[in-house]
This record gives structure tokens, C-alpha cells and sequence, in this order.
């Protein structure tokens, strides 16, 4: 089944109309990711908005199921990279390849050239090569041999990583922890949802078996849709107050730049949209302040010693801070 385009229909405003299909979405990937509707909404909503999303967690947590899912999802091009130590920039860029026949050169396109980029186990790679996607997340385009090549849009990066096993990685530097608009943890499933998993163990690859369910000009028409939508001046305050507070807080070294807020602010929209409202309220800020901010800080080393997270320091922010009072619409 695919999702018509909004415009179709006239009786339903085009954000109640995006609900929906969200709703659909998040159904379609919740038949390979199990009891995580949380994390499945983040992810697409990062989707939409146009950003890129970094799942961190242990082993076995599902979180290649649901990059694969998502793509899946999205009728286009989508492709996975197994980072290793020994990839190149060229694996993922693509280049130039010499043809004896004409003795001419032809552009051979890299994975990067997608709709869904799945790079599994980014940390694998050396940080030239984790640097080979740092163009193409912020720009839309690579550069090769001199020559700018355009990606296709959308164009969505799903990185998965493990944080525990640090033997033969290579961390994400600052500036590359930035590029993503989104970093979440997926977590062990609850009970039930571990019951449905193994009653169906004979299979191995629950995203292999969904259809997707939008195309790639669909999603660029929603993130259209969503990108209009209305944020009041008192809201745009506290996402300011938010990011300020950061940088002063004990214990960072480096707070939220105004990078860090546009992020926030983009994805509440979509957040907001999601659930039917063309306007951001105070809860769309403090729900999404963690997984957009908390990635982007960098903390001294004397407060990671004593056990300080930079979710932890948001989250203080965020409660210490006072809620605006909005006026609804």
C-alpha cells in the first residue's frame, strides 16, 4: 500500500493529513521493531525533518532492524555500508574509473548516492573515512575530484554504532557528532514484546518482509508541510534559554550552538505535526531536548569521571528551567 499524496484531498487540512500517514508509517516499521513506538517515531520524524539519526545502544538491541526498517520503508534508493577499519572515502563517495576501451573516465557513484544510507557500526571506520560523510550530511553533495555531485532527496544517514566495545573504534569527533540531528538508544525490549520476538525466532530478518509504503517525493512534499508550521516567539525563547543554560552549566566545557537549536526547533514541528497540531507547544521542546542537544555537548573530563552524562545535564536544564506560558495557537 502507498500513501497518496496529501494534496489529494481537500476536506482535511494537510497537517491532520500528515498525521495519518505518519501513524501509518510508524505501523508499517513497528512489524519489524517490537514494542520501541518511541524510538520508531523519533526516527521517522528525524526523517522528515531532514536530518540524520544515530542509534547508539549495546549488541542485539535492534538497532540495524530499524534502520533497515525505516528504509524499507521509504520507496528509494537505500543502501548499507559495513564499516570496517579498512574502508576508504572512495567506498563510500564513489570516483572516477578509467575505461580502457574509450580511455576515457566515468563517474562511478558510492553508496552515498541514496535516498536511506544505512552506515552500520560507523565507529569501525578510521575518522577519514567517518569524514567522507560529513559533506554530503550537511550540504547535500559531494565533491569528487573537484567536481560537486548532487544527492538525491531526501537523503537520510541512519548510523548505527556500540558504545561498550571500544577495542578497534574509533570515536565520533564533535564535529561529526553534530551532523546528526538525532541520537537515541533503543534499550532491551519489555516482556511482551520479548515474548513476540521468540515466538517468531524462525525469522531472521523481520524488515526484510515490509513494503514500502511512500515514495521519496512524498516524503520531500511532508517535510515541506511540516517545515510551515507555526512556532510562537515564547517557545523560540525557551529553546534559546535552553541552549544558553547548556554552555554554563558545570561540568561542559562545550554547550548547545545555534546549530543545536535550529535542530530542536525543526524537529518540533515535525513532533508537533505528528500529532496533528500545526503549532509547538513547551512538551514538544522538553521531550525531544535530550536526544537533539545532549549529543552535541562536550563535557570536561573531571565531571565524565564523577559519573556526569550529557543527558543528565540536559535533563536538569530542562527542569530547572521555567515552561513558557503560550497562548495555544
Amino acid at each position: 500500500m502507498t500513501i497518496a499524496p496529501s494534496r489529494s484531498d481537500t476536506s482535511v487540512s494537510m497537517v491532520e493529513l500528515f498525521a495519518r500517514d505518519f501513524g501509518q508509517l510508524v505501523a508499517n516499521v513497528e512489524r519489524a521493531v517490537v514494542g520501541k513506538t518511541s524510538c520508531v517515531r523519533l526516527a521517522l520524524a528525524c526523517l522528515f525533518t531532514g536530518g540524520h539519526l544515530l542509534l547508539e545502544d549495546v549488541p542485539g538491541t535492534g538497532k540495524t532492524s530499524l534502520a533497515k526498517a525505516v528504509a524499507q520503508t521509504v520507496q528509494g534508493m537505500h543502501r548499507r555500508i559495513q564499516f570496517t577499519p579498512d574502508l576508504l572515502p572512495s567506498d563510500i563517495t564513489g570516483g572516477y574509473t578509467y575505461e580502457p576501451r574509450t580511455g576515457a573516465l566515468t563517474l562511478r557513484h558510492g553508496p552515498i548516492f541514496a535516498n536511506v544510507l544505512l552506515a552500520d557500526e560507523i565507529n569501525r571506520a578510521s575518522p577519514k573515512t567517518q569524514a567522507a560523510l560529513l559533506q554530503g550530511m550537511e550540504e547535500g553533495f559531494v565533491t569528487i575530484d573537484g567536481n560537486d555531485h548532487q544527492l538525491p532527496q531526501p537523503f537520510m544517514v541512519v548510523a548505527t554504532q556500540n558504545p561498550i566495545e571500544q577495542a578497534g573504534t574509533y570515536p565520533l569527533p564533535e564535529a561529526q557528532l553534530d551532523r546528526f540531528l538525532v541520537r537515541t538508544e533503543l534499550g532491551h525490549p519489555d516482556t511482551a514484546a520479548t515474548v513476540c520476538l521468540l515466538r517468531e525466532a524462525a525469522v531472521r530478518d523481520r524488515s526484510a518482509g515490509l513494503h514500502p509504503i511512500i515514495d521519496a517525493d512524498g516524503v520531500v512534499d511532508r517535510q515541506q508541510v511540516v517545515a510551515g508550521l507555526h512556532v510562537q516567539e515564547e517557545i523560540l525563547r525557551y529553546v534559546s534559554d535552553i541552549a544558553a543554560a547548556t554552555r554554563y552549566a558545570p561540568g561542559v566545557k562545550v554547550g548547545c550552538s545555534v546549530r543545536g537549536c535550529l535542530a530542536l526547533v525543526r524537529l518540533a514541528k515535525t513532533w508537533a505535526a505528528a500529532q496533528g497540531r500545526p503549532y509547538v507547544l513547551p512538551d514538544d521542546i522538553q521531550h525531544l531536548a535530550v536526544p537533539v542537544i545532549a549529543h552535541r555537548l562536550v563535557l570536561d573530563i573531571e565531571a565524565e569521571f564523577a559519573g556526569t552524562t550529557r543527558a543528565s545535564v540536559v535533563q536538569r536544564v530542562i527542569d530547572e528551567l521555567p515552561v513558557p506560558q503560550t497562548r495555544g495557537r
